[in-house]
């Protein structure tokens, strides 16, 4: 059982997501609700090195469920990967008496909640990504809102493209997960789908598809492409070069991070900013919460760490059924 906690840190790190100030918002109102104090900290792992940490109550987190990005900020932080940095950041929480930390963000931020945790801070992290890479939970904050907006972009695509009768290859978010890419391609419908976990990098399928599809009287081809494999303004010369067929590339981008969250999003993450805090209210550390087959729960972060996750067999072939 882990020392009782009185105030409770909260941070953000890595990329930002949708949601996460819902999650932020969730952390500070079920806190003071349970008479703990909180503490906001800046710029991630990078803003606790450095002290840039506030107090935070009820008007800190009004009006800002429905915002996007985080009002925490973040940042990467190379010197917290360090044995040095870790010690920093966890005599940094007890120099301003935080003995509760929530981590919002993916791996990276899981590993050094781990560590903090093995140096005598209690730790839960919370899953936020829009890239629903971490293996222990079905949900990460942010997934939603991104495949959205994303969604929406590529439909604005499609019908340029079929204006002009073009190839179109979108390249969507997702570092080395394809989980954007098939959900989209599936919602919008596309001609193509290549996940990283996948695609092993035969572009002749790609064409002898396109030059079938053009035979048949199909005006345009929709190819939507992971940012693991990237690459897509090459790979649109390439084709065109040997289809005849104009090509363009689209890199959605960042735009994917943006905007205001989804209702699954602010829902999903107000429950497991709140879920955080009763957590470390119980004593307990070294925590990942998760949503995994319908309900919340958490996992020992090192266990979280420790699995895998892959593309599901079956989506990936409903996928390919439904391309043509």
């Amino acid at each position: 059982m882990a020392k009782e906690v009185k105030t409770i840190g909260v941070l953000t790190s890595g990329g930002d997501a949708p949601g996460m100030n819902a999650a932020i918002r969730a952390v500070v109102r079920t806190a003071l609700n349970k008479g703990l104090k909180v503490k906001g900290i800046m710029r991630g792992y990078a803003g606790l090195l450095q002290e840039e940490i506030v107090d935070m109550n009820g008007k800190s987190v009004a009006d800002i469920i429905g915002r996007g990005g985080t009002i925490l900020y973040t940042a990467r932080c190379p010197e917290f990967t360090t044995p040095e940095g870790q010690q920093l950041g966890a005599d940094m929480c007890r120099k301003h008496g935080i003995d509760g930390l929530v981590v919002i963000g993916g791996d990276g931020s899981y590993r050094g909640a781990g560590k903090l945790s093995a140096l005598g801070v209690n730790t839960v992290g919370l899953p936020g990504t829009i890239d629903l890479d971490i293996a222990c939970t079905d949900y990460t904050i942010g997934f939603d809102t991104a495949i959205n907006t994303a969604m929406e972009a590529i439909d604005k695509v499609r019908d340029t493209s079929t204006s002009h009768e073009r190839c179109s290859i979108i390249e969507v978010m997702g570092r080395h997960a394809g989980y954007i890419a098939l959900w989209c391609g599936i919602a919008n419908g596309a001609e193509d789908i290549l996940l990283p976990e996948r695609y092993d990098g035969n572009e002749q399928i790609l064409i002898n598809r396109i030059i079938e599809n053009r035979k048949r009287g199909k005006k345009h081809h929709i190819i939507i492409n992971a940012e693991g494999i990237g690459h897509s303004a090459s790979m649109a010369r390439r084709i065109e070069a040997a289809t005849g067929l104009e090509t363009r590339a689209t890199i959605l981008g960042y735009m994917q991070r943006g905007g205001s969250p989804t209702c699954k999003d602010r829902v999903y993450a107000s429950i497991m900013g709140a879920k955080a805090v009763q957590i470390l209210h119980e004593g307990r550390t070294n925590r990942a919460v998760a949503y995994k087959h319908g309900e919340f729960t958490d996992f020992d972060i090192q266990e979280a760490l420790n699995m895998k996750k892959d593309i599901p067999e079956d989506q990936f072939e409903i996928s390919k059924l439904l391309v043509r």
